[in-house]
């Protein structure tokens, strides 16, 4: 039986359908969505992946390859044919990648958030794990297993960063099916790489953390051969979850890029 999904709607108008990454949900991209607002009219979609969330994992394999399959079903079955974008964060950043080779037709932009470009860590270029900005006092201050999850990723070590990571990263950790991420972790490939498959033509945003040691900033700087209309921006002080430590800077080229995407389908623009 088909895994149906946890989904979470907001707004009226061009749907913009939200995909995150490995080991959270839908509430890591949630701070984003004021600033999607603000760009234009947008019917925001945010979903759970299987196994991540309220969405129940996948049967069998439950492999990377099985996850895009279902992605691009989901994303069919929520939009039809209807014209739409995409944001993908981390891993959710190279599915959504995906899903463009197979709607190259109806998908209008695209923004990137983080994205993963290969999924073996050991081909990707990284920087050496840095900080930015640490507050000790706050560090001692929150459960050991806390302070770890969010050591382990954020660069600007902050209570204002980690007020973000509290509310927006920490539930979907917590609430992560642990066999489904074995089985990813398992089958962590795609059977080709999306940015193989021709060129995107609408307006795309890639944003990535200078200090983001899980990723990287370099990788993705190559996707700009394979989408002509992107704008890239590697934002320093930032790891990966660069739109919890950078949100004014993220929130500014999320509305222009929004902008643009409404100005292109002809949708209405805020101004």
């Amino acid at each position: 039986m088909r895994v149906q999904p946890n989904v979470v709607r907001k707004g009226q108008g061009l749907p913009l359908v939200a995909v995150h990454g490995n080991g959270v949900d839908h509430r890591l991209l949630l701070p984003l969505d004021d600033d999607l607002a603000a760009s234009g009219s947008w019917e925001r979609i945010y979903l759970d992946l299987p196994g991540f969330g309220l969405t129940p994992p996948l049967d069998a394999a439950g492999g990377l390859p099985e996850l895009a399959d279902w992605l691009v079903e989901t994303v069919h079955e929520l939009v039809g044919d209807e014209p739409f974008a995409l944001l993908g964060s981390s891993l959710g950043g190279l599915l959504a990648r995906h899903v463009v080779t197979r709607f190259p037709d109806q998908v209008l932009g695209l923004a990137l958030i983080a994205p993963v470009v290969d999924p073996a860590p050991s081909r990707r270029v990284r920087p050496e794990r840095s900080l930015v900005v640490r507050d000790q006092d706050l560090l001692r201050s929150l459960p050991p297993a806390d302070a770890e999850e969010f050591t382990s990723v954020a660069a600007r070590q902050t209570q204002e960063s980690w007020d973000a990571f509290r509310v927006h990263a920490l539930p979907g950790i917590r609430a992560a099916d642990p066999d489904a991420m074995g089985r990813l972790s398992q089958r962590y490939f795609l059977r080709a790489s999306p940015d193989t498959a021709g060129t995107f033509q609408g307006p795309t945003l890639i944003l990535t953390g200078r200090q983001d040691h899980v990723v990287g900033y370099e990788d993705q700087f190559a996707l700009l051969t394979h989408y002509p209309r992107a704008t890239y921006l590697a934002l320093d002080g930032a790891g990966h979850n660069v739109h919890l430590e950078q949100p004014r800077m993220v929130g500014t080229a999320l509305r222009d890029w929004g902008r643009c995407v409404q100005a292109a389908s002809g949708g209405v623009v805020e101004v």
